[in-house]
């Protein structure tokens, strides 16, 4: 499994994502709120994805996207799996609106009922990627089984891929202060938090071709990394979604 498939026309990426919007995303990051940071960062990887997209004048939907934000009920905002030449074609995300609770049971659910569709037609496609951003502890079901479940679903490139972004300033021993020279969360880093223990199991090692593509954007992050990133500062919120895009992509 060598996550190596490129993206394509004819082989788009599927990326599903799965965006909190518990009412503590009101809290400020970086002197603004938190759901304002995620907007931001959301959009630039759909920024990054269309010009990765783009070749001369054209636009190739090598990108398919699907957006779920999360309550105590799911919001599919994009109404389906969209391409990325349609998503681009609109111009700008739908809002995010914090709203109350946290159910991300509910969230992975529903990833899970897409992929069960969208799978049998991926075959010649890049491994599919849930890129789920949370700042809080769930308060539906447990949503560690449902990701499991996911993370041993697969197409011949690989496993679908499950990536986390936890807003938390409580994660880690010591703060990071040179983003771009963190070596990431390995199986073996200590966390400080049990919520964040729970996600770690849940997120998928970091694959070599994602790793390089990072790389090329400088972020050096170690062999053995997992898809999981605390967002303690907006700069690591917006590698956590730049990581979702690093598709390997057709030149």
């Amino acid at each position: 499994m060598n996550y190596t498939i490129q993206a394509s026309q004819r082989t788009p990426a599927l990326i599903i994502y799965l965006i909190d919007i518990s009412a503590s995303m009101n809290m400020l990051m970086d002197d603004k709120r938190r759901i304002d940071v995620v907007y931001e960062a959301l959009s630039l990887a759909i920024r990054q994805m269309v010009f990765r997209s783009t070749k001369g004048n054209r636009l190739t939907p090598r990108y398919r996207i699907a957006i779920l934000a999360y309550s105590d009920d799911v919001y599919d905002l994009l109404n389906g799996i969209k391409g990325i030449d349609e998503i681009a074609a609109v111009g700008s995300l739908p809002d995010l609106t914090p709203k109350r609770f946290s159910d991300s049971a509910k969230a992975f659910r529903q990833a899970e009922r897409i992929l069960q569709s969208e799978i049998p037609h991926m075959q010649d496609c890049p491994a599919p990627l849930i890129c789920h951003m949370t700042d809080g502890v769930a308060t539906g079901d447990d949503p560690e089984p449902i990701a499991k479940r996911i993370m041993s679903m697969s197409v011949p490139d690989g496993n679908v891929l499950v990536e986390n972004i936890f807003i938390s300033d409580h994660m880690l021993d010591q703060p990071i202060m040179q983003p771009r020279r963190w070596k990431g969360i390995l199986p073996e880093t200590e966390l400080q938090d049990e919520h964040a223990v729970k996600l770690r199991n849940m997120s998928s090692p970091l694959p070599e071709s994602y790793r390089e593509m990072l790389a090329e954007a400088d972020y050096l992050l170690a062999t053995g990394a997992l898809m999981m990133l605390p967002g303690s500062c907006a700069e690591l919120v917006s590698i956590g979604f730049q990581m979702s895009a690093a598709t390997p992509v057709r030149a």
